[in-house]
């Protein structure tokens, strides 16, 4: 029987309980894809990831992320989780505050800052997104699903990022977070389109601290809804960028997500031509083995 060291971690917050947890097994080598599947299952977190000895040499590490249902080519907070666990157990070293993650969806560069209060902010450079826009009739579907009308300043888009997630802007926050979609509907979509799931968003008050409030939904892959989804929020700042909206939302900005849910958490998102990048904290909660 193999003992495996693994952390369990909170993302997109650096208060324990809060934000998204992810499982990080910190050495994968011997694990089959069936025994991976079954651990990712196991733990019942939206992702857990593996991590393996980089095959790319301009990589630090290599990593594979699993859903309970499947695996997926990249993930937001099993990114920053990931590293964060890694750090944190001395296993890599950031080289002039960077990292370079290998995945699925190819390398993806990392930044490692401390904050002015101590706080660690761990980003991630979005994998290259390509966006095209939901036909006529994808968009009345999904309308429908989600029981509740788009905002028509920009139509609903397809944003692949690795993670393929449709995108709508919903009126307010209030409308997000007010939103029942129909998931089972949602899931015969996503299943039909290959989709991760359907993030929604929409505009916080002028006095909030956030200008955005966040949902993410992927029944097709065995998560009704994500707490905190790096890659959505991603997709999300791809989407003001490619349908002309920084004017209206900033370039640098704060997204609240996992209210609907209990666990609060915070991302920042930094918009420029060349560059999506996604930041947060995160915090160990558990430290121990598995055995498999």
């Amino acid at each position: 029987m193999m003992r495996i060291p693994f952390k369990q971690v909170d993302v997109f917050t650096a208060v324990p309980f809060k934000g998204n947890p992810v499982a990080v097994i910190l050495d994968g080598k011997g694990l089959t894809d069936a025994q991976m599947q079954r651990i990712a299952d196991w733990t019942n977190l939206s992702e857990t990831t593996f991590v393996l000895p980089a095959t790319d040499p301009l990589a630090d590490y290599r990593v594979r992320i699993f859903t309970p249902g499947s695996e997926l080519p990249f993930a937001g907070h099993p990114t920053i989780g990931t590293a964060h666990a890694l750090l944190e157990a001395g296993l890599i070293a950031a080289k002039d505050g960077a990292l370079v993650q290998q995945c699925g969806a190819g390398l993806v560069r990392l930044k490692v800052e401390r904050a002015s209060d101590g706080a660690q902010w761990i980003a991630f450079d979005l994998p290259e997104p390509a966006i095209t826009m939901l036909d006529e009739g994808q968009a009345q579907e999904l309308e429908a699903i989600l029981g509740t009308p788009p905002d028509h300043a920009a139509a609903p888009c397809l944003v692949d990022v690795g993670a393929r997630w449709v995108v709508a802007r919903l009126p307010d926050a209030r409308a997000v977070l007010a939103a029942q979609p129909d998931l089972q509907r949602m899931k015969v979509q996503d299943e039909k389109g290959k989709h991760t799931g359907v993030v929604i968003f929409g505009m916080h008050d002028q006095d909030a601290q956030a200008r955005i409030e966040v949902r993410t939904f992927a029944p097709a892959h065995g998560v009704a809804e994500d707490p905190v989804c790096g890659s959505g929020n991603g997709a999300v700042a791809a989407y003001i960028r490619r349908t002309g909206q920084t004017g209206t939302f900033g370039t640098v900005f704060l997204a609240t997500q996992g209210a609907a849910l209990g666990r609060a958490g915070v991302l920042r998102l930094t918009i420029a031509n060349d560059v999506i990048r996604v930041s947060g904290n995160a915090v160990t909660v558990i430290d121990g083995t598995l055995s498999a």
